[in-house]
C-alpha cells in the first residue's frame, strides 16, 4: 500500500479522468479537506499545504483538529474465534490486545 503521510494525516487519492489530474482528500477525518495536482510532485505539495492550512485554520478558530485515528477500535468476533484468539495470546504470555496488535502489525509491516 502506498500512502502519502504528513503530520500524522494520510491522503486518499484518485485520478479524475474528467479533470485529468489527481484529486485527493485527507483520509480518516470528519472534516472535508481536498487537494489536487497534475503530477505526483504537485499532489504531494498540495497535500502538505492542505494539512498545514487545515491545522492553521483550526488553531485560528480555536477548535481542535480532527485526528485521523485514536488507536482504539471495537472488534466483534464469533465466540469461537474470540476464544481461539484469547488462547493464542495466553499461550504466548500476552494480552489479547497486544497479541492482536502484533498480528495486525505483521500484515501491514
Amino acid at each position: 500500500m502506498n500512502t502519502m503521510m504528513h503530520k500524522g494525516y494520510a491522503a486518499r487519492v484518485e485520478y479524475s479522468e474528467e479533470d485529468q489530474c489527481f484529486v485527493g482528500h485527507i483520509a480518516g477525518i470528519r472534516d472535508i479537506v481536498g487537494f489536487h495536482g497534475d503530477s505526483v510532485i504537485e499532489l504531494r505539495a498540495a497535500f502538505e499545504e492542505a494539512v498545514d492550512d487545515y491545522l492553521e485554520t483550526c488553531e485560528k478558530l480555536g477548535q481542535p483538529p480532527n485526528r485521523p485515528y485514536s488507536g482504539q477500535f471495537r472488534l466483534r468476533l464469533s465466540p469461537e474465534l474470540h476464544a481461539r484468539a484469547a488462547m493464542a495470546a495466553e499461550t504466548q504470555g500476552k494480552s489479547l490486545n497486544t497479541w492482536a496488535s502484533e498480528v495486525i502489525g505483521r500484515v501491514f509491516g
